[in-house]
């Protein structure tokens, strides 16, 4: 069972010496003392719309944002990451989860066939310090790259910038890193994905969200074997996958199992896989998931938990 301590954690040197401990604080927050992070992404209302919580095969529950808070408050998860005015109209109801602050979003509309992927930054840090100051559990920000696209400097810049100001107030950053754009034939190429964990080290992320690689062709490695190069090229950025689209929970539990004692994942990032589940399921599938992140519960273990027969909290870690 993965085990850090404060003195274990390692701290950026961009980190403000009277800034250090409330960093040290938001790790072991976001990681549940164990380093792995267990990111509940809550952020797909900007960028997939509606889509994703209202339709066939999602649980009438998830047309209620609510339903998200619900899920962070009786689950067991590390982060809800959502933008900004998500956070602030919730948060005051939903004190006792750690949330990360999404500082930048663009919906699906306009694809890459009409246009390069640009996603700026919707507001400053001054805006998501003061939500700190006045309460909220803010523990760190979240920022997407679109490695490929034309836009790409511009969002490197924002993100560089953005990361080195989080790390002086204490705060982490976790980097969602997508291939993406025309000049992008494949966003699933392991040189790609492992080329984009390397730039979030590059730029000083905490942690890099990328979707999982799809090796093909002559190359043999599975998906969890090219993964592993992927976390390599993190350094000591920890690397997580996207959950992706819904899939059964043994499935989904099996992948996250070998994602990280195969492919070296330091946990997972999930979205549709929980909330578009009914709020007792999707309580089950935390507890499940996090089972294997911050335990190293096997997948038969997992399935317990998901199934109801064993529970998971916190106090178990």
């Amino acid at each position: 069972m993965p085990k850090i301590t404060r003195d274990q954690v390692r701290v950026p040197v961009d980190v403000m010496p009277e800034s250090r401990d409330e960093y040290i604080e938001n790790y072991m927050k976001a990681t549940q003392g164990t380093g792995r992070l267990m990111l509940f992404a809550c952020d797909q209302k900007v960028e997939h719309l509606n889509k994703d919580f209202y339709g066939k095969g999602i649980d009438i529950a998830d047309a209620d944002p609510q339903h998200l808070f619900e899920i962070g408050k009786q689950g067991v998860v590390g982060v809800l990451a959502g933008q900004r005015g998500l956070i602030a109209q919730y948060a005051a109801d939903y004190p006792e989860i750690n949330y990360l602050v999404k500082m930048n979003s663009k919906t699906n509309l306009v694809d890459t066939d009409q246009e390069d992927p640009y996603s700026p930054q919707l507001y400053d840090l001054e805006a998501v310090l003061a939500m700190r100051e006045a309460g909220v559990n803010i523990v760190g920000l979240g920022y997407t790259i679109y490695l490929g696209s034309e836009y790409e400097a511009t969002m490197m810049a924002e993100a560089g910038n953005l990361i080195a100001q989080a790390h002086a107030n204490g705060l982490l950053v976790v980097l969602w890193i997508y291939p993406r754009g025309t000049a992008v034939k494949k966003e699933k190429d392991p040189d790609l994905i492992a080329g984009a964990a390397g730039v979030a080290l590059c730029l000083g992320a905490d942690f890099v969200k990328v979707n999982p690689p799809k090796p093909e062709g002559d190359d043999a490695r599975t998906p969890f074997e090219a993964l592993k190069i992927a976390s390599m090229a993190a350094g000591r950025t920890g690397l997580v996958c996207a959950g992706g689209s819904t899939v059964d929970a043994h499935t989904f539990l099996d992948q996250l199992y070998n994602q990280i004692h195969v492919g070296g994942a330091c946990g997972n990032a999930t979205g549709r896989n929980i909330h578009q589940r009914s709020l007792d399921e999707a309580v089950r599938l935390t507890k499940a998931i996090s089972a294997i992140t911050l335990a190293d519960y096997d997948v038969d273990h997992a399935m317990k938990v998901f199934n109801g027969e064993e529970d998971f909290t916190l106090a178990m870690i």
